[in-house]
Parts: C-alpha cells; sequence; structure tokens
C-alpha cells in the first residue's frame, strides 16, 4: 500500500518570476529554520506537482498562474518533506496575503535581495533558473 500521510505527503512550491523579481511568502510558522519560502503546500490525491503549485499559489497569494516546467525535485534539508520546484508565469492578479492563518507577508524579492531571505542558499536547480530569469 503507497498511501501518503501527512508526513510524507509531497510539497510543491512555485517558482514565479515577475517583472525582474521573484515572489517569496513568510509564514506564521517556522517550518524547521524556514521562515521566508515560496508559495505553496501539499501536493493531494489525484493532483500533479504542477497544479498543486498552481492550486496552492491562487490559495496563498490570490495570483493565477500557469506552470511552465518543473525546475527539480529532493529531500528538503531543512524540513525532510519531498519538494518539487515548478516554474510558474502569472497570468492574473496581485500577489496578497490570501491565507492568513498561513502566510504572515508577501514580497517581490530581487536577485540580490535573495540572501537576506534564505541565507543558506537555494536549491542548485532553482537558483539557477532564478539567475537566468532575474537582472543581477
Amino acid at each position: 500500500m503507497t498511501e501518503q500521510t501527512d508526513t510524507q505527503q509531497g510539497i510543491a512550491t512555485a517558482i514565479i518570476v515577475d517583472s525582474g523579481r521573484v515572489l517569496m511568502i513568510r509564514r506564521r510558522e517556522r517550518e524547521g529554520k524556514l521562515l521566508w519560502a515560496f508559495p505553496g503546500g501539499g501536493i493531494e490525491a489525484g493532483e500533479s506537482p504542477e497544479q498543486a503549485a498552481v492550486r496552492e499559489t491562487l490559495e496563498e497569494v490570490g495570483l493565477e498562474v500557469k506552470a511552465v516546467r518543473t525546475l527539480g525535485n529532493r529531500v528538503h534539508p531543512q524540513t525532510g518533506r519531498h519538494m518539487t520546484y515548478v516554474a510558474c508565469e502569472v497570468i492574473s492578479g496581485d500577489a496578497v496575503v490570501g491565507d492568513e492563518e498561513e502566510i504572515a507577508e508577501v514580497a517581490w524579492v530581487a536577485h540580490g535581495e535573495i540572501p537576506g531571505y534564505v541565507p543558506w542558499g537555494l536549491f542548485d536547480p532553482v537558483q539557477e533558473h532564478l539567475d537566468g530569469a532575474l537582472p543581477h
């Protein structure tokens, strides 16, 4: 039996670049050392990581996005959760705190500001994507 429980549930995150910045959210509760992260959440039964990233972005920050491509997968070193990182494009909306129980703040972050939000660095495929997508 391969049924997923909450502790095994995969997480999909949306890497959203718009107007030369990447969208990050500050969660109300830390997850390990994580305070700032990309929008995302649990992949529901029957859902692809891309679908989950799109759905979670709408729920968390009110942006309608489309999945462009999967950047990579890993077990997160801070949380132990299986992560899928999905590059997304904005279709419509403005980033706001959509889920006030989970999200405290949203920020559009310039390339040079990322280390201030994620001091231990990003997953290499995500960093490579942002290195190409954001002005330095």
